[in-house]
């Protein structure tokens, strides 16, 4: 029974190592980029775009009411 809790606490590790490599190799290609200004600004309005979907998208699923 010790093993299968050992076990059962390496899952938490590995989700976190997971995501931080999944960041890293997403946003690293990103940093490089930032230093040309017309990628910076390409970049802001992608981000900001993907945010105002996402929020789109949850205000339909959970039916908070009309959008204006």
């Amino acid at each position: 029974m010790k093993e299968f809790f050992v076990n059962i606490t390496r899952y938490p590790r590995y989700l976190i190592a997971f995501s931080l490599g999944v960041f890293n190799s997403v946003f690293e290609p990103l940093a490089r980029r930032r230093s040309n200004p017309v990628t910076a600004v390409a970049l802001v309005g992608a981000l900001i775009s993907g945010m105002v979907s996402l929020s789109l998208v949850l205000r339909a699923m959970v039916q908070l009411g009309p959008v204006s």
